[in-house]
């Protein structure tokens, strides 16, 4: 195998792992924020409806954390064997953030495992609720952290580079590079917009399915809310994250959005096919672009035409911005229309076709978190390490990496399956009517 094979399956094999493994570690993010507020909700209504959705999300939880588990470590791994050369340079300036992450892991699950365990060995519900703040704080911190390594590797700064070895490292001043609030503060409302709207679908798909339970209408409620503070979140963060890329990789925003010459007033393309560098059945919205970039509706925008065409990032990535984007703002309305439907009871809202449209609102929501990892990752290229080293130069040499990405993508298709029958066994054998009625019985035996 050829050095430029080796590259070719490193990446493969990179991006396979963390597409499989965003779906877990996403979920891994935003559901302990949600099981949290379903059940402080219980707590303050006093609504046994509301604990058993923190009971029963908590159990899925706990699943996917597993796997979550064996793709994280999968990554860590292949870091060393797939990209050795970029550890032997930055390996000391994010061995701290990769320290941080594994400890907020394990405060998490210590955490967790006390939770789960002590369900009913409280009487002051309240205090079993503290036990998921650590929860919680140690999921998102996970995500924080390790998001921090993506952010260095787009915005290096921390050192000095003296012969090609990076020396005088400050490891915080890494990772507080400039990168790192954008991407941090959306990694962690599309999280927890995305688990939202996952929750969602099983809800309204249960409703679909002849449940007429009022506990499915609390969870679609509840959820389509926190989707909708989320979704605006994101929207506004996407504004933040537009202007940073301006800024600090302008050859990045230049190609999302095939902005090939620079000029004032820049409008924005959405869609299109490109015909010899012509854009095409684009649709184009006036100023838009200099508006993102820099507030501006008259700002100069970078194009690519300031770039070499060595370092100028592949052009597909217009349409994963284009997809990302389109899924947000869909999302947005179908949420925001929802949930001003049940405040104002419109009838349509309840209708089969529309929690149709919010059953398909999960899986899109998780495939907008693909292309949005997809955008980041591909739209550094050819950089690694931006700016000092490519990706060419950081991949192993040996022959063996095609049989990896082949025993890698085997375990990740089995856990997928044997996650998806684990939950789904799970959850049809212990159904919401079947545990709200063992503990009316429960109730009953302790009354008497």
């Amino acid at each position: 195998m050829g050095n430029e094979e080796s590259v070719f399956f490193s990446r493969v094999l990179t991006e396979l792992t963390l597409s499989f493994h965003i779906i877990y570690a996403t979920i891994g993010v935003g559901i302990p924020l949600m099981i949290m507020i379903a059940q402080w909700l219980g707590i303050k209504k006093q609504d046994e409806h509301y604990i058993l959705m923190a009971r029963r999300w908590t159990r899925g939880f706990v699943i996917t954390v597993a796997v979550g588990v064996v793709t994280g470590t999968a990554i860590g791994l292949q870091l060393s064997l797939l990209w050795p050369n970029f550890m032997e340079l930055a390996g000391n300036v994010i061995a701290l953030p990769l320290f941080m992450e594994t400890f907020a892991f394990f405060f998490e699950a210590i955490f967790l495992g006390i939770y789960l365990y002590t369900w009913d060995r409280f009487e002051n519900q309240k205090k079993h609720l503290l036990l998921l703040i650590p929860v919680a704080i140690g999921a998102s911190f996970s995500a924080v952290f390790i998001t921090i390594v993506n952010a260095f590797m787009n915005a290096p700064q921390g050192f000095d580079l003296v012969n090609e070895q990076l020396v005088n490292i400050n490891p915080v001043l890494a990772m507080f590079n400039p990168a790192m609030p954008t991407k941090v503060a959306h990694v962690l409302s599309t999280a927890y917009m995305t688990s939202a709207f996952i929750l969602g679908s099983i809800g309204a798909y249960r409703i679909l399915k002849g449940s007429n339970h009022i506990y499915h209408k609390k969870a679609l409620f509840l959820t389509m809310k926190i989707g909708l503070i989320f979704s605006i979140a994101t929207a506004v963060i996407g504004d933040f994250s537009g202007k940073y890329l301006a800024e600090y990789q302008p050859e990045k925003l230049a190609a999302a959005e095939w902005h090939f010459e620079t000029h004032e007033g820049a409008p924005l393309m959405l869609y299109g096919v490109l015909d010899d560098g012509e854009v095409k059945y684009a649709i184009k919205i006036p100023y838009a672009l200099s508006i993102l970039a820099h507030s501006n509706p008259n700002a100069e925008v970078i194009g690519l035409d300031q770039f070499p065409e060595e370092d100028i990032p592949p052009l597909y990535i217009h349409y994963l911005f284009d997809g990302m984007v389109t899924i947000g703002m869909w999302m947005t309305l179908v949420s925001l229309v929802y949930v001003v439907g049940v405040w104002l009871k419109w009838s349509f809202v309840k209708t089969r076709l529309y929690h149709w449209l919010i059953v398909f609102g999960g899986p899109l929501s998780m495939i907008a978190i693909e292309l949005g990892w997809w955008f980041a990752e591909v739209g550094r290229q050819p950089w690694i390490l931006r700016g000092i080293m490519r990706t060419e130069e950081a991949a192993t040499t040996s022959g063996q990496v095609d049989t990896m990405l082949l025993l890698f993508a085997g375990l990740y298709l089995i856990l997928a399956i044997g996650s998806i029958v684990v939950l789904t066994r799970m959850y049809r054998k212990n159904t919401v009517e079947q545990e709200l009625a063992d503990r009316d019985l429960e109730k009953e035996g302790e009354l008497r």
